[in-house]
């Protein structure tokens, strides 16, 4: 299994990483209905049989339950699991003792002493500054609690600035978790994609199949269904599948000549970005066979110009 540093120096993981969003969330997966914690172990087991043993997880997933479900399951295995989770920016967490709480409490439900990666969840962090918040993870960094530091939906400004505040402490800024998929490359035109590259910040990439759009399972001509809050967002309608359409195409094309599924070919061109990871969701084991499947294998980079250029639109 080839393999991807974070950042400058920090861990050394897999070239994708499970996300475990769903893990819990009743609102926009609606956990508990079509899936529960045996089909989540079996994602979970699945994953790592493949060789994938990184794993996305914050606290604010499932109000901590995908916290717990990862804690559980690695009890129950001997081979080496990296966890990055979130701290979530509230309004009535306004000093370092709040992230060092925070942290406290998400390792608890880890049953862990150390997490690999620790991300600030948005940008946005109330009544505490970036510097006292950078200056807490830092604190977290000398204890050994946490391996590296990462940011999450931070533009580029708002990267520079954490990075240049954690420099003055003598720690790597390691990685902006983002929105990024062939349907939504925003990144690439506002600078974050960039400045990353210039600082050496690892960008994960969540949302990399667009909320199951680029699984070609939803289709003008029918298909699946959405489930959860999916059911509302105007991508699923038929004018927004359509647009979709030539994506979806040339995805079917280009993974026809590998036996490989869209979201292989999805996730593969995303890895062929460099210095990205894309974090597909996981709830069963054949998904995170699936995703997989994404692995051991590259697009020629005439095959990645072509998604280039027939993604060009979600550019802005």
């Amino acid at each position: 299994m080839e393999t991807i540093r974070l950042g400058q120096n920090g861990p050394v993981v897999t070239p994708l990483c499970i996300g475990t969003w769903a893990w819990g969330d009743k609102f926009f997966w609606s956990y508990g209905n079509e899936y529960g914690p045996e089909e989540l172990e079996a994602a979970f087991t699945a994953a790592l049989d493949a060789g994938i043993n990184f794993f996305d997880t914050a606290e604010i997933y499932g109000f901590g339950l995908s916290e717990k479900f990862l804690g559980q399951f690695m009890q129950k295995t001997d081979k080496q699991v990296q966890i990055a989770t979130k701290y979530g920016p509230a309004p009535w967490r306004f000093t370092g003792q709040s992230v060092a709480d925070a942290l406290t409490d998400s390792l608890k439900r880890l049953q862990v002493d150390r997490v690999a990666l620790y991300q600030v969840h948005w940008p946005f962090a109330f009544l505490m500054s970036q510097k006292t918040l950078m200056n807490a993870l830092a604190d977290e960094v000398q204890r050994g609690r946490i391996e590296t530091v990462g940011v999450s939906n931070y533009s580029a400004e708002q990267m520079r600035e954490a990075h240049e505040i954690l420099a003055a402490r003598g720690v790597p800024l390691a990685v902006n978790q983002v929105r990024y998929s062939l349907l939504t490359r925003q990144i690439e035109s506002n600078g974050i994609f960039h400045t990353a590259r210039e600082l050496g910040v690892t960008i994960l990439a969540y949302s990399p199949l667009a909320q199951g759009l680029l699984t070609g399972k939803y289709t003008v001509l029918g298909g699946e269904t959405p489930n959860g809050a999916r059911r509302l967002d105007p991508r699923f309608s038929k004018e927004g599948l359509q647009k979709i359409e030539p994506v979806i195409s040339l995805l079917r094309q280009l993974g026809e000549k590998r036996d490989r599924t869209p979201a292989q070919v999805s996730l593969n061109w995303l890895i062929a970005q460099g210095n990205v990871i894309p974090i597909p969701g996981a709830k069963t084991a054949q998904q995170a066979q699936q995703n997989a499947g994404a692995l051991g294998w590259r697009l020629s980079d005439d095959e990645v110009a072509q998604l280039e250029e027939v993604s060009r639109p979600w550019m802005k």
